[in-house]
Parts: C-alpha cells; structure tokens; sequence
C-alpha cells in the first residue's frame, strides 16, 4: 500500500506546536525564533517531508517554472544555451520545462499552449525556421506572461531580445574571404523569414559592396537546413559556368554539409573553393580540413536571457524590453586559409 506523504501537521504533531508555526519556520518567517525553525527543520527531514508546490504555486500564483522552447534539442548551440539558462535558473531556486518545435510552426504553437496549460511563469523561445506569424503568442502576453526571445528574434512583439551580432559576424566572414583573394563569394543562407538569415544576408551584401564586388544572384541561396536541401544548392553552384571560389555558408551545419559535396566532386578545400561557417559547433575543429567558421556565445546568451526573464517575473513593474546584443569572434582554420 502506498504510503501518505508527510503533511504539515504530522510535523506539528510530533512537535507539539501549531500548523501555522510550522509553516511559518519552513518558509522562514523572521518571527519564528531560532530554536523552532531548527526543530521544525530536523522533524521535516526525519519525517521525509516534501513540500506540495502545486499548492504553493496556488497559494502565489507561481509555480517557479521557466518554459523553453527551442527548434531542436541536437544542436550543440542550443543545448548550449539551454544550460546557460538551467544554471541561472537554478541559481534563483526555479525550475525549467524544455519543449523542442523540430522547426514545425504547428508543433510550436501546440508547445506554446502547453506552456499555458502548465502554468510556466515566463517563456523563453527561439523560434521555428516555419514561423512567420506570431499570433500564437499573444495571449501570452495578454495574460501577462513574461516572454524573451533568443537566437531566432520576432522584432513585431514588444519583448526582450537575446542575440548575436549576426550582421558583424557575417561582415566578418566575408571580408575575410575576400582579404584572402576570392572574388565570387557564394552565401547558402537560411529560410528567408528567419532573422539570422536576414541580418546573415545583410552582413555578406555590405562586405561585398564595401570592397566593390558586384552582387550575383545566382550566387545567393536560401536552404531548408536539410541536408539534401544543401546538398542540391551545393551542385547548383558547382554546376554555374563560372563558379564560386568561396561559400560563406548561415551556419556550421550546411558549410559541413556542403564540403562533403565539395569532396565528393574531387574538389579541394581550400585551393579550389573556401569555405566559411557560423556558429563554431565542436565539429568545425574536427573535420577535414578544418572550418573556418564565427563563433557564437552559445552559454552566455541563455545565461543572459534566463537573467531577464527572472528580472521581469519578479519585478514586472520595472520592466522595459531589451535588445541585448552580443559579439561574435571569427575563428580562422584550415578551410580558408589560401593565399591572397
């Protein structure tokens, strides 16, 4: 037979005091003398006792609980920041509930409401390569429900904000090829809705025309982040008349993608094509040749967010959306290093 868990006043029983002292040593009310509080402490422990949070969190109207929905849970990037919000969140005595999209918009919407459903005293999103309306979210902030974005950002909702440099970083990316000697400078970006692709694009369009270097559309792809997407992209430029002779390509995962292509055509890398990655994921280190690639701040960027959306849950008052922006660093190896 399943045995009662301890209850509040089973403790006050065995002590010999009140229900309300009892629960006023626990939480450590300042009028509960020393001596009680440890008494109170060790019959807890002796008696096993676990607090009832989802009758704390009626009584406050909080259940110390932090949502997270990210598109995947493989990414070393996101389980990255994931653990950069786990620890703040820890920190500051609360817990996380983690959903994955899979980058489906439907499947992002059904985990929104699931939040709802769960009580979750703010939500932290990055959103699905699908997304592209955002009225799934508004009745989180109707019901005043803290919410941040990171990484993926929607800039229509009056929100905070957590996320890179992308542009400076793309910048970076292509006028590195280009101080190498390249000249015809392919980009594989993203889908088009998604604010890294964007501001990813941008960042490659302003380096080209800052050293003069005319803009080919041919040259410009979006990719699904499938990998027979990247692959088709990948021939698609190999197979123009005039080739590129570089890919600065939206993240680690299809600059990989597409040097696996590169090989396979008996190309080399870098004497035939560069190539340029973004996110610095640990298999740009280890793969051959070795990927020249931005790095993002993976950690500090879920640390940070978690730190706002604490901040806004404890002190709604004082909020004041926020667009945190932080600095990506190029990290030069093998796969771009030709000479000029």
């Amino acid at each position: 037979m399943k045995k009662e868990p301890t209850t509040l006043r089973d403790i006050a029983i065995n002590l010999g005091v009140s229900i309300s002292t009892v629960s006023r040593a626990l939480s450590g009310a300042p009028e509960v003398n020393d001596q009680t509080k440890e008494a109170v402490l060790k019959a807890a422990k002796k008696l096993n006792y676990e607090p009832n949070h989802v009758a704390q969190s009626l009584r406050s109207n909080k259940t110390k609980t932090i949502g997270i929905i990210v598109p995947n849970l493989i990414s070393h990037f996101f389980s990255a920041t994931i653990s950069g919000i786990q620890n703040m969140a820890a920190e500051k005595g609360y817990n996380v509930m983690i959903c994955q999209s899979n980058e489906s918009f439907a499947t992002e919407v059904s985990n929104v409401q699931m939040m709802m459903s769960h009580r979750v005293d703010g939500l932290l999103i990055s959103l699905s390569k699908e997304t592209e309306t955002y009225d799934h979210l508004h009745p989180i902030l109707n019901r005043g429900i803290p919410l941040v974005f990171f990484d993926r950002v929607c800039e229509e909702l009056n929100t905070s904000r957590v996320m890179v440099d992308d542009h400076d970083g793309a910048f970076k990316a292509t006028e590195h090829l280009i101080e190498t000697g390249c000249r015809r400078i392919a980009h594989i970006s993203g889908p088009e809705q998604l604010s890294i692709s964007k501001n990813r694009r941008q960042g490659y369009l302003d380096a080209l025309q800052k050293h003069n270097i005319p803009v080919r559309e041919e040259l410009i792809l979006h990719s699904s982040f499938k990998e027979e997407d990247v692959a088709v992209h990948t021939h698609t430029l190999l197979d123009l008349p005039n080739p590129p002779d570089a890919i600065f390509a939206v993240n680690d995962l299809v600059a990989v993608q597409a040097m696996l292509v590169i090989k396979e055509r008996g190309m080399k890398i870098p004497e035939d094509i560069a190539m340029v990655g973004f996110t610095n994921t640990p298999v740009s280190a280890f793969i051959e040749p070795s990927l020249t690639t931005v790095a993002q701040p993976a950690y500090q960027i879920g640390h940070i967010s978690a730190k706002h959306i604490l901040e806004q849950i404890n002190h709604p008052q004082d909020f004041i959306p926020q667009s945190i922006v932080l600095k990506t660093e190029l990290i030069v190896r093998n796969s771009s290093r030709r000479k000029a």
